[in-house]
């Protein structure tokens, strides 16, 4: 039976790969700061780059017009931005903006082609990780239609614990609202409520996770469905 060797690169997707398919990919990977509130992808804009973050958080967001953005999905070190391109497709669906400052590995859409049409071993860690994001995304449609803002911002909380790898984390008021869809006094309410009992600390939008346990308790149950997904995959 043959030894897998894992390479120790900080996104989970790329350390997956057998050693020998990671030295492959090497040439084409470049070491990139992503800043916070850049804007990787656009809807309907050609994808020029995948990116694999490594300290990095991005929030895939769908427009409507009249609204803000939505947030239906975020990615960190435990994947990919530029799933489109292993499905045939060249355009973005989303917008695709950096919620936390950090580094990715980016590689070009066309080396990023030829490497997957070549690396079955490659195509079974993308289409993985392509069935975790749909789940997270599904999951994150049906939170945002029937939960209440503090659950749903507790399950937020830690999603971005879990992607960041951090307790603490900057992100605004006016932000927050935008990716959960509600008004900023909604935020406001939400994080008050998690504060009082001491969860959380909020001030000038660095937040501090306090209570992890107590966290998961006020979150919905839709944290706990998408990280089960994800430890299933990664099994």
């Amino acid at each position: 039976m043959p030894v897998t060797y894992h390479v120790p690169v900080a996104n989970s997707l790329l350390a997956a790969l057998p050693h020998k398919d990671y030295q492959l990919l090497l040439d084409r990977l470049e070491p990139i700061k992503l800043t916070f509130g850049e804007v990787l992808y656009r809807p309907g804009e050609p994808i020029h780059y995948v990116y694999f973050p490594t300290d990095s958080l991005v929030s895939l967001l769908t427009l409507a017009e009249g609204h803000q953005a939505l947030e239906v999905g975020m990615v960190g070190y435990e994947g990919m931005l530029g799933i489109p391109l292993a499905l045939g497709v060249s355009n973005s669906p989303v917008r695709a903006l950096v919620l936390s400052s950090g580094m990715a590995l980016r590689m070009a859409s066309t080396h990023f082609r030829n490497e997957f049409q070549q690396s079955v071993l490659l195509q079974r860690e993308v289409y993985r990780y392509t069935h975790e994001l749909m789940a997270q995304m599904t999951q994150t449609a049906a939170c945002n239609s029937f939960h209440q803002i503090e659950a749903r911002l507790a399950r937020w909380l830690l999603m971005t614990r879990d992607r960041v790898r951090s307790n603490q984390f900057h992100q605004t008021q006016d932000l927050l609202g935008n990716i959960l869809g509600v008004r900023r006094v909604g935020v406001t309410k939400a994080a008050s409520a998690l504060r009082q009992r001491k969860l959380i600390s909020y001030n000038r939008g660095e937040i501090s996770i306090l209570d992890g346990d107590g966290l998961e308790a006020a979150a919905c149950q839709c944290y706990q469905v998408v990280k089960d997904m994800h430890d299933v995959a990664r099994v």
